[in-house]
């Protein structure tokens, strides 16, 4: 790691085109971030869609091997789609390195008989439609955070304001973390603000918001943000690799996740698609490693926040006693 910091960084490019007279006009100062996770680290990782306890072991050995430090590890298909040895067997192995697990709770729209999903409009979307999928959602949090889960995956706003509830209330352990699905993320600054108010410990953002969505957002929550570098298909298959240090300026604090665009989903997984889960899982570790080069040949690889850091620090939340 070098010492410079995101605020310092050089740009791409930029001294290639300010000798051909070419050169960007300076950065803003007022557009910097003033967040940070605690302890003052600026950005940490993620390796999303790590499907079980095999993909888990690829993405590991792939991140020993290419020398890619992960703060977090998360899961799509969801709590349901593992067995409890696969759960233990998958918490055992982040805690051995100190790294948070994340899985998502519960039944979707989009995988249930609403016909509404399946048009144009999407419909109720990723949301938990009716009593008995919340109540899913609920089944897998406790079920989850009992086999020793301290984060949980949401794509629904009620869903976090109940376990978020829940987590006030003892019924899953106060330090268990919240964390917002892409498929439902915020697009304004309003927006964010709400959902940090609901309980979210961090809030992934579609990966389409522009730079200044980003400054917009953080003048009014300091939120941890998940943001795909790399988009997946259903997510517009992005790749903003070349901006990774501008979105650190800009959002922090903030998860970087290294999604992979070109490739199928895998969602729910199951053992069919085992060879497309586990190359799929390597190449996410590798597209890390090719963002985290590009930090440091820019000199922006500061303020990284301490691997095994996992709290969000204080939030601003609505009150639980209504």
């Amino acid at each position: 790691m070098t010492d410079a910091s995101a605020t310092a960084a050089r740009r791409p490019g930029e001294q290639a085109l300010a000798s051909l007279g070419l050169g960007a006009p300076a950065l803003d100062p007022a557009d910097t971030s003033t967040h940070t996770f605690p302890g003052g680290g600026r950005w940490r990782t993620e390796i999303p869609s790590c499907e079980g306890p095999e993909a888990l072991a690829v993405v590991l050995k792939e991140a020993s091997r290419l020398d890619v430090p992960v703060h977090r590890i998360s899961q799509g298909s969801g709590v349901w789609m593992l067995t409890d040895a696969e759960i233990t067997e998958m918490v055992e192995a982040t805690q051995e390195r100190d790294i948070e697990l994340c899985l998502f709770t519960g039944p979707r729209g989009t995988w249930d008989i609403g016909g509404s999903t399946r048009t144009d409009s999407r419909g109720a979307g990723l949301r938990a439609r009716g009593h008995d999928a919340v109540a899913g959602c609920v089944e897998d949090a406790v079920r989850a955070t009992e086999l020793g889960v301290k984060c949980l995956l949401v794509a629904d706003e009620g869903v976090l304001w109940t376990l978020h509830r829940a987590r006030v209330a003892g019924i899953v352990p106060a330090d268990t973390t919240l964390k917002v699905s892409a498929l439902i993320g915020p697009v304004n600054p309003a927006a964010y603000a709400v959902y940090e108010r609901l309980g979210a410990d961090s809030v992934n953002v579609p990966s389409d918001l522009t730079l200044d969505h980003l400054t917009e957002i953080r003048r009014v929550s300091g939120a941890p943000m998940d943001m795909y570098i790399e988009a997946p298909d259903d997510l517009g298959g992005y790749v903003r690799m070349y901006e990774v240090a501008e979105l650190i300026r800009r959002g922090a604090p903030l998860y970087l996740k290294f999604g992979l665009s070109k490739a199928p989903g895998i969602y729910p997984y199951g053992h069919h698609m085992r060879e497309l889960t586990l190359s799929t899982a390597k190449e996410r570790v590798r597209r890390g490693r090719l963002a985290l080069d590009l930090l440091a040949r820019h000199g922006a690889d500061g303020d990284m926040a301490p691997l095994g850091s996992r709290l969000p620090g204080e939030l601003k939340r609505f009150e639980t006693s209504a």
